[in-house]
Protein backbone atom coordinates (compact mmCIF):
# COMPACT_ATOMS: atom_id res chain seq x y z
CA UNK A 1 0.00 0.00 0.00
CA UNK A 2 1.21 3.49 -0.31
CA UNK A 3 2.83 5.09 2.65
CA UNK A 4 1.55 8.33 3.74
CA UNK A 5 1.96 10.58 6.87
CA UNK A 6 0.58 9.02 10.17
CA UNK A 7 -0.46 12.10 11.04
CA UNK A 8 -2.48 12.89 7.64
CA UNK A 9 -3.87 9.21 7.65
CA UNK A 10 -6.87 10.26 9.95
CA UNK A 11 -7.44 12.88 7.47
CA UNK A 12 -11.52 12.57 6.74
CA UNK A 13 -10.99 13.52 2.98
CA UNK A 14 -7.82 11.44 2.86
CA UNK A 15 -9.87 8.10 4.23
CA UNK A 16 -12.86 9.08 2.23
CA UNK A 17 -10.48 8.52 -0.67
CA UNK A 18 -8.50 5.96 0.33
CA UNK A 19 -11.91 3.59 1.55
CA UNK A 20 -13.17 5.04 -2.12
CA UNK A 21 -10.06 3.31 -4.15
CA UNK A 22 -9.64 0.03 -2.46
CA UNK A 23 -13.37 -0.65 -2.21
CA UNK A 24 -13.20 0.48 -5.92
CA UNK A 25 -10.75 -2.76 -6.87
CA UNK A 26 -12.70 -4.72 -4.74
CA UNK A 27 -15.83 -3.65 -6.68
CA UNK A 28 -13.78 -4.75 -9.84
CA UNK A 29 -13.08 -7.79 -8.96
CA UNK A 30 -16.07 -9.09 -7.64
CA UNK A 31 -17.87 -7.77 -11.01
CA UNK A 32 -15.78 -10.67 -12.16
CA UNK A 33 -17.25 -13.12 -9.76
CA UNK A 34 -20.47 -11.85 -10.26
CA UNK A 35 -20.16 -11.75 -14.40
CA UNK A 36 -19.91 -15.97 -13.96
CA UNK A 37 -22.23 -16.20 -10.69
CA UNK A 38 -24.62 -14.72 -12.86
CA UNK A 39 -24.76 -16.66 -16.19
CA UNK A 40 -23.06 -19.99 -14.49
CA UNK A 41 -24.38 -20.14 -10.88
CA UNK A 42 -20.82 -21.31 -9.46
CA UNK A 43 -18.62 -19.19 -7.53
CA UNK A 44 -14.97 -19.43 -9.66
CA UNK A 45 -12.33 -19.30 -7.39
CA UNK A 46 -9.32 -19.31 -9.58
CA UNK A 47 -10.30 -15.72 -10.53
CA UNK A 48 -8.32 -14.50 -7.74
CA UNK A 49 -5.03 -15.68 -9.20
CA UNK A 50 -6.10 -14.24 -13.01
CA UNK A 51 -5.53 -11.24 -10.69
CA UNK A 52 -2.12 -11.96 -10.35
CA UNK A 53 -1.23 -12.54 -13.54
CA UNK A 54 -2.94 -10.17 -14.57
CA UNK A 55 -0.26 -8.11 -12.43
CA UNK A 56 2.92 -10.19 -13.79
CA UNK A 57 1.53 -9.53 -17.55
CA UNK A 58 1.46 -5.74 -16.68
CA UNK A 59 5.18 -6.00 -14.71
CA UNK A 60 6.54 -7.44 -17.66
CA UNK A 61 4.75 -5.68 -19.88
CA UNK A 62 5.22 -2.02 -19.10
CA UNK A 63 9.05 -1.59 -19.20
CA UNK A 64 8.40 -2.40 -22.97
CA UNK A 65 5.72 -0.22 -23.31
CA UNK A 66 7.71 2.64 -21.64
CA UNK A 67 10.26 2.57 -24.14
CA UNK A 68 7.62 3.84 -26.68
CA UNK A 69 5.72 6.25 -25.10
CA UNK A 70 8.00 7.56 -22.94
CA UNK A 71 7.90 6.90 -19.45
CA UNK A 72 5.39 7.18 -16.56
CA UNK A 73 2.33 8.48 -17.70
CA UNK A 74 -1.93 8.01 -17.84
CA UNK A 75 -1.43 6.31 -21.53
CA UNK A 76 1.48 4.08 -20.18
CA UNK A 77 -1.18 2.99 -17.51
CA UNK A 78 -3.45 2.75 -19.62
CA UNK A 79 -1.68 0.55 -22.62
CA UNK A 80 -0.59 -1.85 -19.48
CA UNK A 81 -3.62 -2.48 -18.28
CA UNK A 82 -5.39 -3.24 -22.06
CA UNK A 83 -2.41 -5.51 -22.43
CA UNK A 84 -2.82 -7.39 -19.27
CA UNK A 85 -6.94 -7.40 -19.98
CA UNK A 86 -6.86 -8.96 -23.39
CA UNK A 87 -3.93 -11.48 -21.68
CA UNK A 88 -6.25 -12.51 -18.74
CA UNK A 89 -9.39 -12.72 -21.18
CA UNK A 90 -7.74 -15.59 -23.09
CA UNK A 91 -6.02 -17.23 -19.84
CA UNK A 92 -9.82 -17.26 -18.31
CA UNK A 93 -11.34 -18.42 -21.74
CA UNK A 94 -8.56 -21.50 -21.69
CA UNK A 95 -9.56 -22.12 -17.99
CA UNK A 96 -13.27 -22.54 -18.75
CA UNK A 97 -12.55 -24.57 -22.54
CA UNK A 98 -10.43 -27.14 -20.39
CA UNK A 99 -11.08 -26.80 -16.85
CA UNK A 100 -15.01 -26.45 -16.42
CA UNK A 101 -16.65 -26.93 -20.07
CA UNK A 102 -16.09 -30.94 -19.98
CA UNK A 103 -18.02 -30.63 -16.45
CA UNK A 104 -20.52 -28.21 -17.37
CA UNK A 105 -23.69 -30.99 -16.83
CA UNK A 106 -21.83 -32.41 -13.32
CA UNK A 107 -22.89 -31.44 -10.17
CA UNK A 108 -21.89 -27.77 -8.84
CA UNK A 109 -19.67 -29.22 -5.97
CA UNK A 110 -17.40 -31.45 -8.90
CA UNK A 111 -17.15 -28.20 -10.64
CA UNK A 112 -16.33 -26.04 -7.39
CA UNK A 113 -14.18 -28.14 -5.95
CA UNK A 114 -12.38 -28.08 -9.77
CA UNK A 115 -12.26 -24.13 -9.38
CA UNK A 116 -10.19 -24.57 -6.11
CA UNK A 117 -7.46 -27.24 -8.15
CA UNK A 118 -7.31 -24.68 -10.89
CA UNK A 119 -6.81 -22.14 -8.05
CA UNK A 120 -3.86 -23.92 -6.70
CA UNK A 121 -2.52 -25.28 -9.99
CA UNK A 122 -1.72 -21.49 -11.24
CA UNK A 123 -0.54 -20.34 -7.07
CA UNK A 124 2.15 -23.32 -7.11
CA UNK A 125 2.60 -22.83 -10.54
CA UNK A 126 3.82 -19.61 -10.20
CA UNK A 127 6.18 -19.93 -7.51
CA UNK A 128 8.17 -22.32 -9.67
CA UNK A 129 11.75 -20.83 -9.66
CA UNK A 130 11.47 -21.05 -13.59
CA UNK A 131 7.86 -19.07 -13.59
CA UNK A 132 7.89 -15.99 -10.97
CA UNK A 133 9.23 -17.21 -8.38
CA UNK A 134 7.98 -16.97 -4.70
CA UNK A 135 10.09 -14.52 -3.65
CA UNK A 136 8.10 -10.59 -3.96
CA UNK A 137 9.04 -8.29 -6.92
CA UNK A 138 8.89 -4.66 -7.64
CA UNK A 139 5.97 -3.24 -9.56
CA UNK A 140 7.36 -0.89 -12.51
CA UNK A 141 5.78 2.88 -12.14
CA UNK A 142 3.01 3.36 -14.63
CA UNK A 143 2.19 7.22 -13.12
CA UNK A 144 4.38 9.98 -12.77
CA UNK A 145 5.49 10.22 -8.78
CA UNK A 146 3.77 12.99 -6.45
CA UNK A 147 0.60 13.19 -4.94
CA UNK A 148 -2.34 16.24 -4.84
CA UNK A 149 -2.47 18.00 -1.94
CA UNK A 150 -6.73 18.91 -1.17
CA UNK A 151 -8.16 20.39 1.51
CA UNK A 152 -4.71 19.29 3.88
CA UNK A 153 -5.05 15.50 3.09
CA UNK A 154 -2.22 14.18 0.87
CA UNK A 155 -3.92 12.58 -2.00
CA UNK A 156 -2.46 10.21 -4.33
CA UNK A 157 -3.22 10.16 -8.15
CA UNK A 158 -4.53 6.42 -8.89
CA UNK A 159 -6.39 7.12 -5.84
CA UNK A 160 -8.51 9.38 -7.31
CA UNK A 161 -8.60 7.36 -10.72
CA UNK A 162 -9.59 4.62 -9.80
CA UNK A 163 -13.22 4.79 -8.38
CA UNK A 164 -13.19 7.00 -11.80
CA UNK A 165 -12.07 3.68 -13.88
CA UNK A 166 -14.95 1.59 -11.70
CA UNK A 167 -17.70 3.98 -12.99
CA UNK A 168 -16.94 3.95 -16.10
CA UNK A 169 -16.22 0.17 -16.56
CA UNK A 170 -19.98 -0.38 -14.40
CA UNK A 171 -21.52 1.65 -16.92
CA UNK A 172 -19.40 0.35 -20.00
CA UNK A 173 -20.68 -3.53 -18.46
CA UNK A 174 -24.20 -2.46 -17.88
CA UNK A 175 -24.84 -1.23 -21.48
CA UNK A 176 -23.44 -4.41 -22.86
CA UNK A 177 -25.94 -6.83 -20.44
CA UNK A 178 -28.65 -4.48 -21.31
CA UNK A 179 -28.43 -2.86 -24.31
CA UNK A 180 -26.71 -5.56 -26.87
CA UNK A 181 -27.34 -8.81 -28.25
CA UNK A 182 -24.86 -10.51 -26.62
CA UNK A 183 -26.25 -8.91 -23.14
CA UNK A 184 -29.51 -10.61 -24.29
CA UNK A 185 -28.21 -14.13 -24.88
CA UNK A 186 -25.87 -13.55 -21.68
CA UNK A 187 -29.52 -12.79 -19.75
CA UNK A 188 -30.79 -16.31 -21.77
CA UNK A 189 -28.12 -18.18 -21.10
CA UNK A 190 -28.76 -17.63 -17.57
CA UNK A 191 -32.16 -17.65 -17.68
CA UNK A 192 -32.55 -21.65 -18.60
CA UNK A 193 -29.08 -22.77 -21.38
CA UNK A 194 -31.30 -25.11 -22.50
CA UNK A 195 -33.87 -22.47 -23.87
CA UNK A 196 -31.38 -20.54 -24.70
CA UNK A 197 -29.83 -23.46 -27.20
CA UNK A 198 -33.33 -24.16 -28.47
CA UNK A 199 -33.72 -20.70 -29.46
CA UNK A 200 -30.41 -20.23 -31.59
CA UNK A 201 -27.88 -18.89 -28.46
CA UNK A 202 -24.29 -20.72 -28.66
CA UNK A 203 -23.92 -21.37 -25.70
CA UNK A 204 -20.30 -22.25 -25.17
CA UNK A 205 -19.59 -18.97 -27.11
CA UNK A 206 -21.55 -16.80 -24.36
CA UNK A 207 -20.09 -18.63 -21.66
CA UNK A 208 -16.12 -18.47 -23.04
CA UNK A 209 -17.08 -15.11 -23.58
CA UNK A 210 -18.08 -14.36 -20.11
CA UNK A 211 -15.21 -15.93 -18.58
CA UNK A 212 -13.05 -13.48 -20.63
CA UNK A 213 -14.93 -10.30 -19.69
CA UNK A 214 -14.48 -11.58 -16.45
CA UNK A 215 -10.93 -12.08 -16.08
CA UNK A 216 -10.66 -8.73 -17.88
CA UNK A 217 -11.77 -6.96 -15.15
CA UNK A 218 -9.41 -8.89 -12.71
CA UNK A 219 -6.44 -8.06 -14.77
CA UNK A 220 -7.59 -4.23 -14.57
CA UNK A 221 -8.28 -4.69 -11.24
CA UNK A 222 -4.70 -6.61 -10.70
CA UNK A 223 -2.91 -3.31 -12.15
CA UNK A 224 -4.86 -0.80 -10.51
CA UNK A 225 -3.99 -3.42 -6.91
CA UNK A 226 -0.21 -3.09 -7.57
CA UNK A 227 0.29 0.46 -8.50
CA UNK A 228 -1.18 0.93 -4.71
CA UNK A 229 1.29 -1.64 -3.55
CA UNK A 230 4.98 -2.13 -2.60
CA UNK A 231 5.23 -5.05 -4.60
CA UNK A 232 3.84 -8.45 -6.29
CA UNK A 233 3.94 -11.97 -5.63
CA UNK A 234 2.61 -15.65 -6.59
CA UNK A 235 -0.41 -15.13 -4.05
CA UNK A 236 -1.33 -11.62 -3.91
CA UNK A 237 -4.44 -12.51 -5.17
CA UNK A 238 -5.94 -14.37 -1.95
CA UNK A 239 -6.84 -11.53 0.46
CA UNK A 240 -8.24 -9.02 -2.25
CA UNK A 241 -9.88 -11.76 -3.90
CA UNK A 242 -11.61 -13.39 -0.54
CA UNK A 243 -12.72 -9.52 0.27
CA UNK A 244 -14.07 -9.03 -3.03
CA UNK A 245 -15.94 -12.59 -3.05
CA UNK A 246 -17.80 -11.68 0.34
CA UNK A 247 -18.14 -8.22 -1.58
CA UNK A 248 -20.12 -10.05 -4.28
CA UNK A 249 -22.45 -11.83 -1.55
CA UNK A 250 -22.89 -8.88 0.31
CA UNK A 251 -23.99 -6.64 -2.39
CA UNK A 252 -26.11 -9.72 -3.94
CA UNK A 253 -24.00 -11.92 -5.54
CA UNK A 254 -25.27 -11.93 -9.64
CA UNK A 255 -26.22 -8.44 -9.70
CA UNK A 256 -23.36 -5.65 -10.95
CA UNK A 257 -24.63 -2.90 -8.40
CA UNK A 258 -24.53 -5.22 -5.83
CA UNK A 259 -21.27 -5.91 -6.45
CA UNK A 260 -20.05 -2.39 -6.32
CA UNK A 261 -21.89 -1.54 -3.36
CA UNK A 262 -20.20 -4.52 -1.08
CA UNK A 263 -16.99 -3.42 -2.74
CA UNK A 264 -17.15 -0.04 -1.37
CA UNK A 265 -18.69 -0.92 1.76
CA UNK A 266 -16.19 -3.42 2.71
CA UNK A 267 -13.30 -1.03 1.01
CA UNK A 268 -14.84 2.29 3.73
CA UNK A 269 -14.93 -0.13 6.42
CA UNK A 270 -11.58 -1.65 6.45
CA UNK A 271 -10.02 1.66 5.75
CA UNK A 272 -11.68 3.42 8.88
CA UNK A 273 -10.97 0.33 11.20
CA UNK A 274 -7.62 0.60 9.82
CA UNK A 275 -7.37 4.12 11.12
CA UNK A 276 -8.92 3.51 14.23
CA UNK A 277 -6.16 2.55 17.59
CA UNK A 278 -7.20 -1.01 18.64
CA UNK A 279 -9.48 -2.09 15.43
CA UNK A 280 -6.80 -1.67 12.43
CA UNK A 281 -5.32 -5.78 13.70
CA UNK A 282 -9.00 -6.57 13.11
CA UNK A 283 -10.19 -4.97 9.73
CA UNK A 284 -10.46 -8.86 7.78
CA UNK A 285 -12.31 -9.98 11.11
CA UNK A 286 -14.31 -6.74 10.85
CA UNK A 287 -15.20 -7.22 7.25
CA UNK A 288 -16.09 -10.88 7.26
CA UNK A 289 -18.32 -10.25 10.57
CA UNK A 290 -20.21 -7.71 8.47
CA UNK A 291 -21.28 -10.30 5.86
CA UNK A 292 -22.40 -12.65 8.42
CA UNK A 293 -24.64 -10.28 10.07
CA UNK A 294 -26.01 -9.42 6.23
CA UNK A 295 -26.64 -12.77 5.45
CA UNK A 296 -28.51 -13.66 8.36
CA UNK A 297 -31.05 -10.35 7.92
CA UNK A 298 -30.94 -10.24 4.14
CA UNK A 299 -29.81 -13.76 3.16
CA UNK A 300 -29.79 -12.65 -0.81
CA UNK A 301 -27.29 -9.41 -0.16
CA UNK A 302 -28.38 -5.88 -0.16
CA UNK A 303 -29.10 -5.82 -3.39
CA UNK A 304 -29.61 -9.34 -3.80
CA UNK A 305 -33.60 -11.48 -4.68
CA UNK A 306 -34.35 -13.85 -3.16
CA UNK A 307 -35.08 -16.98 -5.73
CA UNK A 308 -37.42 -20.34 -5.04
CA UNK A 309 -36.07 -23.62 -6.34
CA UNK A 310 -38.18 -26.11 -7.18
CA UNK A 311 -37.31 -29.97 -6.13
Amino acid sequence: MLSFDPFELNHPVQQFINGLALGSIYALIALGYTMVYGVLRFINFAHADVLMLGAYAAAFVAPVLAGFLGGPSLLLLFATVLVAAVVCAGIGMLIEALAYRPLRARPKLTVLITAIGVSLFIEFTAQHPAVFGAKTRPFPQLLPAGNLEFAGATLSRVDLLIPVVTVLLLAGLWVLVQRTRMGMAMRAVSFNQNAASLMGVNNNRIISFTFGLGSALAAVAGVLYSVRSSGIDPLMGIRPGLIAFSAAVVGGIGDLGGAVLGGLLLGMLETYAGGVEGLSNYRDAISFGMLVVILLFRPAGLLGRAQVEKV
